[in-house]
C-alpha cells in the first residue's frame, strides 16, 4: 500500500510539473486558451480513473464492451463536430464518416483473423481506431474550411462558370484529405525509429514477445490508416458542396 501511494505521488508530481511547463510556455508566448492543455490533462485523468474502474468489470463481457464502444463513438463524433462547427448537418457527416472508417477497418481486422475477435481486443483496438478517426475527421473538416475560406475567390469563379457546389471545391477536398492524413502517415512511417506506439509497448509489458507485439502493432497502424483514409474522404466530400463562404471555428 505504501509503495503504491509513493508511486502515485511521484506520478502526480511529474504530471503537475509537466502541466506547469506547458502552461508557462503558452502564457509566455501569448497563446490564446493557454489553460486548455492543463484542463485537458485534468479531464483526461478523471476520465481514465473512471474508465479504469468501469472496464475492470466489463472487459470480458461482449455486451458491455459494445456499450462502451458506442459511448466512445458518440463522444468522438461530438468532439470532432465541435471542432468543425456548422451544426447538425456536420454532425451527421462526421457520424457517417467515423462509422464508415472505423467500421470498415475493424471489420477487416477481425474477419481476416489478423487479430482475435474477443471482447478485450475489440475494446482495445476499437478505442484506438475510433480515437484516430475522430482526430482525422476534425483535421479534414477544419482544413477544408480553412482552404475554402482562403481560396473563396477561386470557388466563386467556378460557381460563376456553372460548376456545381461540389465541383467547385473538388480540388480543395483532395488537399484537405492529404493534409488531414499527414500526422497518421508520419506516425506510421517513423514507428520504431522515432516512436514506440502505445499498443506495442503495452503488448510487451503484457508479456508478448517483441515479434508478436510488432505484428500486433502493425495491424493496429494499418487499421488506423484505413480508418483515417475513409473518414477524411467522407468528411471532406460531405462538406464539399458550399454555396457561401464558410466560417472557420476559432
Amino acid at each position: 500500500m505504501t509503495a503504491d501511494l509513493h508511486l502515485l505521488t511521484q506520478g502526480l508530481a511529474g504530471v503537475i510539473a509537466l502541466v506547469v511547463v506547458a502552461t508557462a510556455v503558452l502564457w509566455g508566448f501569448g497563446v490564446p486558451h493557454r489553460f486548455a492543455p492543463a484542463l485537458a490533462i485534468a479531464r483526461g485523468a478523471v476520465q481514465l480513473a473512471l474508465v479504469s474502474l468501469v472496464l475492470s468489470g466489463v472487459i470480458t463481457d461482449g455486451r458491455w464492451v459494445a456499450v462502451v464502444l458506442a459511448v466512445m463513438f458518440a463522444v468522438a463524433v461530438w468532439t470532432a463536430t465541435r471542432r468543425i462547427g456548422r451544426g447538425t448537418a456536420t454532425l451527421g457527416i462526421v457520424a457517417v464518416a467515423v462509422l464508415a472508417g472505423a467500421g470498415a477497418a475493424l471489420t477487416i481486422v477481425f474477419v481476416t483473423g489478423a487479430i482475435e475477435l474477443s471482447p478485450r481486443y475489440a475494446l482495445a483496438i476499437g478505442g484506438i481506431v475510433i480515437g484516430n478517426a475522430m482526430t482525422v475527421a476534425a483535421l479534414a473538416g477544419r482544413r477544408f474550411l480553412e482552404i475554402v475560406d482562403s481560396r473563396w475567390e477561386e470557388v466563386e469563379g467556378w460557381l460563376a462558370l456553372g460548376a456545381t457546389p461540389l465541383q467547385s471545391t473538388a480540388d480543395l477536398t483532395r488537399v484537405a484529405v492529404h493534409a488531414a492524413l499527414i500526422p497518421a502517415t508520419d506516425q506510421t512511417r517513423t514507428t520504431g525509429l522515432v516512436t514506440l506506439p502505445g499498443a506495442f509497448v503495452g503488448a510487451i509489458f503484457g508479456g508478448l514477445p517483441p515479434l508478436e507485439a510488432g505484428r500486433f502493432q502493425i495491424v493496429v497502424l494499418a487499421a488506423i490508416m484505413a480508418a483515417a483514409s475513409i473518414t477524411s474522404v467522407v468528411v471532406a466530400r460531405g462538406l464539399g458542396p458550399v454555396r457561401y463562404r464558410p466560417t472557420v471555428p476559432s
